[in-house]
């Protein structure tokens, strides 16, 4: 089962190929870090995979996206993409929480130990979830770095700029990675089971202002 893993939900530009046939097994991959690029790299990056194991978008069994909590402009690229090649393909499409995919990268090394992950939501803001056993115990939530109270979470994952802002244990797993993302859905996208819907975790209003409303606010 070949399955196309695509995020764009933090600055790096994710793309990559996994075979689900028996373990998750990474076939290629192509992550660019770039907060302006997004648009422009995703699709040559899915194509630069396909092509590197010489396949075509026809050999793809499913997606795996990931939703967010990110930026507004940056997540609908991923989402509308994968959304688009799902359609043309007529095949499922999963969504998947993107800090979900990072705690699940850290896998093992977090064992029975609470697990913190951030990244960046700009606005000197973070997002973040907390996880215990591999399951989402808090989040996903949004809030400057001094306001999160990391309860009893020893390890930390996510934004190398912001992980520091904690006294905590850090693993280097800084963004999703396409086998994070195949991973927190592995057991649906084998089953064959109907994926819900896709909803974006914008978790706040885009920065964009329509011109219109930012007249009307009150000086």
């Amino acid at each position: 089962m070949l399955v196309l893993a695509v995020d764009t939900a933090t600055p790096a530009v994710t793309a990559g190929l996994v075979d689900l046939s028996s373990t998750p097994t990474l076939l290629a991959s192509r992550v660019t870090v770039d907060p302006r690029a997004h648009a422009e790299v995703l699709t040559p990056s899915i194509l630069e995979c396909l092509h590197e194991v010489g396949r075509t978008p026809t050999d793809l069994d499913a997606i795996v996206v990931g939703v967010g909590p990110g930026p507004f402009t940056g997540l609908r690229v991923g989402m509308a993409t994968a959304a688009a090649f799902g359609d043309a393909l007529g095949i499922p499409v999963y969504g998947v929480c993107s800090l979900d995919a990072i705690a699940v990268e850290v896998g093992a090394a977090a064992q029975d130990r609470e697990l913190l992950v951030v990244t960046d939501a700009r606005r000197r803001e973070i997002y973040w979830a907390r996880y215990r056993s591999g399951e989402r115990i808090a989040g996903p939530g949004v809030c400057k770095p001094a306001d999160l109270e990391f309860e009893s979470a020893r390890l930390i994952a996510g934004s190398a700029q912001h992980v520091d802002y904690f006294d905590l244990r850090v693993e280097p797993v800084e963004s999703p990675s396409p086998l994070g993302l195949v991973g927190a859905v592995a057991d649906l996208v084998r089953s064959g089971a109907a994926p819900e819907p896709l909803v974006p975790l914008y978790l706040r209003r885009p920065d964009a202002v329509e011109t219109a409303a930012r007249v009307a606010r009150p000086t």
